[in-house]
This record gives C-alpha cells, sequence and structure tokens, in this order.
C-alpha cells in the first residue's frame, strides 16, 4: 500500500492524527469530492435536476457496494444510516409467539433494544449465547441453542463496538444454514476494514453505514438482503418507491431488496458512498485489512508494556479497535487531553454494552485505519499518562 498517497488523498490528515475510525473516519477526496459537486449541482439547477443528471452515477451505487461484499446488485438497498437499515430488515420478520432470538454477549444496545421490543409485543424470546474462553461467541453452546428449535432469528455484530474481537462470523453462517434459521448480521464495524463476502458469511440480511471503516458520507448505509428471502420480508414502512398502488385498495411491493429504500433520499450521499465502496476496492480490501491489523496490534503491544495501563480486547482475531485503562484516569480525561493534542480517540460507554457481563463502565478506544502511522500511535502514547 502507498500510504503517503492515501494520506495525500485525505485532507484531514493533515489536520489530525484521526484514532477514532470506529466513530467515523476520515473521507478521502473522491468522497469528498463527489459530494461537494453534486450539492453545488443541486444548489445551481435544482434537486431533482441534479439527481436526473447524475442517474448513472446514482445507479453505480448498487454494483460498487455488491462488488464490495460479493452481493449482486438486486439485493442492495440504500439507506439512510445502518439503524434505519437494520431496523428495516429485523421488523420485517414475521415473528410469531415462541419464536426465539440468539444473540450475543457483545450485541449493541439499540439492536437489543428492538429485541425486547419485539418480545413484548409478540410473545418472542431473547436468549444470549455465552463467549467462549477467548470471550467469543461460543459456537459449541450456539450449535446446542440451534439444536433445540423454535430459533427464529440469529442476529450479531461481526465487529462489536466497545472492543477489538471479531466474531466468528461465517462459522455462524454454518450452523444457522444447516439448522435453516434467518441470520442477520451487523457489519457497521467491520465494512471497509475486514474483507467481507455474504456468501462465504452466509448472513441471510447484512446491514452497514457509510461513515465508519468504508470512509463514506455520514448519513448513509446500506442493507443486504439476500434473494432467497427478499419476498419473504415486508418492511414495516412502505412508499411508492418500494411499492406500487394498485388503486383504489390495493399495493405491490418491489421484488428486489429497493422495497427496503425510501423514494427521497440523500443523493449526494448515495453518490459519496458509492465512491467509497470504490476506493476501498481500489486500495485492496485485503491490504487494508493487513495494515489496520499490524498498526492495532502495535499499539496494544506498547499499551500493554505502560505500567497502569490495561488492554481490554478479546477474541482470538482482533480488530483495528483497541479498548484500554489507564489506572486512576477517567476514560472522558484522556480523551479531552489527545484532543488538545490533536489526536482524536473516543470512549465506550456502558449504555452500548448491555449484555456483556466483563464489559467495564467506560474506557477509551482508539480506533486505527490505514492511512495512519506509526508516528500517529506515538502521539497518542506520548499524551496518555
Amino acid at each position: 500500500m502507498d500510504v503517503e498517497k492515501v494520506r495525500a488523498d485525505t485532507p484531514g490528515c493533515a489536520e489530525v492524527a484521526h484514532l477514532n475510525n470506529a466513530g467515523a473516519a476520515l473521507p478521502p477526496r473522491p468522497v469528498i469530492e463527489t459530494v461537494a459537486e453534486q450539492f453545488a449541482l443541486e444548489s445551481l439547477i435544482g434537486g431533482y435536476e441534479a439527481a436526473e443528471r447524475s442517474a448513472a452515477v446514482v445507479e453505480h451505487f448498487y454494483d460498487a457496494v455488491a462488488g464490495l461484499i460479493g452481493a449482486h446488485r438486486d439485493e442492495i438497498a440504500y439507506v439512510e444510516n445502518a439503524t434505519r437499515a437494520w431496523d428495516m430488515a429485523f421488523y420485517a420478520i414475521p415473528f410469531a409467539r415462541g419464536d426465539r432470538i440468539l444473540t450475543t454477549t457483545s450485541e449493541y444496545s439499540s439492536n437489543a433494544i428492538a429485541y425486547q421490543q419485539v418480545a413484548a409485543s409478540k410473545g418472542v424470546r431473547v436468549e444470549v449465547v455465552p463467549d467462549d474462553p477467548e470471550g467469543t461467541l461460543s459456537l459449541d453452546a450456539l450449535e446446542d441453542e440451534l439444536a433445540k428449535g423454535d430459533v427464529r432469528l440469529v442476529s450479531l455484530n461481526h465487529v462489536p463496538t466497545h472492543n477489538g474481537l471479531v466474531n466468528p462470523v461465517a462459522e455462524v453462517g454454518r450452523l444457522c444454514r444447516e439448522h435453516g434459521v434467518l441470520y442477520l448480521l451487523d457489519a457497521c464495524q467491520s465494512i471497509g476494514q475486514l474483507p467481507v463476502d455474504v456468501g462465504e458469511i452466509g448472513c441471510d440480511v447484512l446491514s452497514a453505514t457509510g461513515r465508519k471503516f468504508l470512509r463514506g458520507p455520514r448519513g448513509t448505509g446500506f442493507l443486504y438482503v439476500r434473494q432467497g428471502i427478499v419476498q419473504t420480508l415486508e418492511p414495516p414502512f412502505l412508499d411508492l418507491h418500494a411499492a406500487t398502488w394498485k388503486a383504489p385498495d390495493g399495493y405491490e411491493i418491489r421484488e428486489d431488496a429497493r422495497r427496503f429504500e425510501t423514494w427521497e433520499r440523500y443523493v449526494a450521499g448515495q453518490m459519496g458512498l458509492g465512491a467509497a465502496a470504490d476506493y476501498a476496492m481500489e486500495v485492496g480490501i485485503e491490504a487494508i485489512e493487513e495494515r489496520v491489523t499490524a498498526l492495532a496490534s502495535a499499539l496494544r503491544e506498547e499499551l500493554a508494556d505502560r505500567p497502569g495501563t490495561t488492554v481490554l480486547d478479546g477474541g482470538e482475531r482482533p480488530s483495528g479497535i483497541v479498548t484500554f485503562t489507564v489506572d486512576g484516569h477517567e476514560p472522558a480525561e484522556i480523551k479531552t487531553v489527545a484532543r488538545q493534542a490533536g489526536v482524536n480517540v473516543n470512549t465506550t460507554s456502558p449504555r452500548s454494552q448491555g449484555y456483556d457481563p466483563h464489559a467495564l463502565p467506560s474506557a477509551v478506544r482508539a480506533s486505527v485505519h490505514y492511512y495512519n502511522t506509526e508516528e500517529e500511535l506515538d502521539r497518542l502514547l506520548a499524551v496518555l499518562p
């Protein structure tokens, strides 16, 4: 990888050492220019007219994202954020009383709230599969639960938001296929930093955001729904894009994943998200993973050697998210001091990790990306108490 080139493509690298890529990454110049030029065009000729003029680029989004994750363009929907993408799929599942939802200790709280809402309204049971000794979802425990029956959905994250583990998503997919169970994967923190192939993973549905490791615009996301199941899921909301009104009292839903879209959307953002997918493919997902893994490993090693510093990440396969605490210092304090020194980090929150029995109230979260450098890691280490 030509690190200097990708840094030159990233104006923000001249301003800050950005180690908050799990929050929102710095976008590359092609994404910035795509969004800015479309917004400028809208201001000159009108929003509808600009969308018509840029229709080919808007449509290219579906090919770009499909290519990124090994899907077909008809399996991709553009959605305004990952939460809404996940919600549109989850609330489309026809749950029945007595169905079970299986999830993990590392599940994100927004998803957990949705589970609880459906449990209360439809009599569904939500069960958390325990971890293995490494702190990752136990595949043996998952298989035992699947064998009991009544499982309607297995739903988990690829990479959690509050520590650096990577869940064994392909192995989960194999088990779900063997037992004929629907599989929903939250890929917010993996898209753009790890190779994600929906065929290899075997998920039925996948949701993702643009703003994190994919380096797209905020307010963008996408949803993948496998062709074989899309027509079994009726979205909780429909409009004249997702369905056709058969006047006076009927409607017909689209047959592809765009049944989960709405007509009105952030067009410049959709174009920018397509540009972000193109850029990631051009850099190379395997090369990205290799560099992110190396930088995160180097940071963990340096942190582990510091007296009073505890690295919290679990799992056999760590991601680019590095979480840690420093004895006698609140994570929020460290975040503030680092930011004042031109280094962006974030903190974890107990609001996002309610199922994890081992999660601390808070920790520092430093999330690296391929445009970061070893010197930027040293800048973080230098400001730590």
